[in-house]
């Protein structure tokens, strides 16, 4: 399959204290940025946010994140797979010491804020406070953790969202896009970052250490405190797919694996494909230069598809799992997503 510079493989953008770091500038647009840092045990990060504004996001472990002299815990989670995790939100200027007693791996998702911009508040981010939903139908089931939010966190750009897709599932389906502002879409950047994990024949996710297992399908509580990613026997497939129009052309398939990114800079995205045997975990990070709101426009050629959900169930795998792990409060379920959407465009959908 042919490479394309809007994939970024695992390791290719590792740079001094980060495992990937992805700047705005690195991925040759102005607002998205997204970097992640693995800690060792007793590990630490000191961390400016300077022009940025910055969600720090557990990916798999616990983390005290330290700033003037407040320290904030978050509970974390084991892996990815194992349902939302607490984040703590930075503004722009803020210096704080990221740390981990027992090690783990975090996200730091961004965006380009001015200084003019008003100074917001440092904000915990509980996990009470994550809308997660249950979105599509039959073989276009997926989760969706709305993590950093206009509802639930009071940034100036940044929008961050958890997608799980149950292996041989589709999301980002129908393609859909967001890189103009008008009425029902906003102009925004986008960051895929996967993670994959791989299923034995008891549907556990297995790892380089052995077996964690998920629970009573996708997305249950990983009990024993391990890593449920892909890094186990096999290194775990996906297929992202981006395409653009005449007037804005762009044309990327591409095959991904645990820990890789893929930039959407305009255009269509869609379907990301999950490969039967791999649970597909990504994190979208997304920022633009409008109105701080994720509306998108489904591809008038595809978009027929919701029309079929109202005839298909949920994929049980994220029934069964999501109510594992979410157990103090309720999923949203629906068809289509939070509200139900004209074929044109204008909703918030992956």
């Amino acid at each position: 399959m042919p490479s394309s510079p809007w994939h970024k493989p695992a390791g290719s953008l590792a740079a001094g204290p980060y495992a990937l770091e992805c700047t705005a500038e690195q991925a040759g647009w102005a607002w998205s940025s997204l970097r992640v840092v693995e800690l060792p045990p007793d590990g630490q990060l000191d961390l400016r946010t300077a022009g940025e504004e910055i969600l720090v996001l557990p990916l798999a472990g616990a983390c005290t994140v330290t700033v003037a002299g407040r320290t904030h815990r978050l509970a974390g989670r084991s892996s990815p797979f194992a349902g939302a995790s607490d984040a703590l939100y930075l503004p722009h200027s803020t210096d704080a010491v990221l740390a981990s007693a027992r090690g783990g791996r975090f996200a730091l998702a961004g965006a380009t804020v001015g200084a003019v911009d008003a100074h917001v508040d440092v904000a915990y981010v509980p996990r009470e406070s994550v809308a997660v939903e249950l979105r599509g139908a039959g073989s276009c089931s997926r989760r969706v953790a709305n993590v950093c939010f206009p509802d639930n966190v009071a940034a100036h750009r940044l929008i961050v969202c958890e997608v799980l897709t149950p292996a041989g599932n589709w999301s980002s389906y129908p393609p859909h896009k967001h890189d103009e502002e008008r009425p029902g879409e906003t102009e925004l950047e986008e960051i895929y970052y996967f993670e994959l994990a791989q299923l034995d024949g008891a549907l556990r996710h297995t790892t380089v250490g052995g077996s964690v297992d998920s629970g009573a399908g996708v997305g249950g509580d990983a009990d024993g405190g391990g890593d449920a990613h892909g890094g186990g026997a096999g290194r775990g497939v996906a297929f992202q797919r981006i395409y653009g129009s005449a007037e804005r052309p762009i044309d990327v398939l591409v095959e991904v694996h645990d820990r890789d990114v893929v930039l959407v800079p305009h255009g269509w995205h869609g379907p990301t494909m999950a490969a039967p045997g791999y649970d597909l975990y990504y994190l979208n990070v997304m920022a633009g230069p409008g109105r701080r709101a994720w509306l998108a426009c489904d591809d008038p050629a595809h978009a027929w598809v919701r029309d079929t959900w109202a005839m298909q169930e949920i994929d049980p795998r994220l029934v069964t799992g999501s109510g594992s792990h979410d157990r103090d409060r309720p999923v949203e379920q629906g068809t289509n997503g939070r509200v139900e959407h004209a074929r044109g465009g204008g909703h918030d959908e992956v």
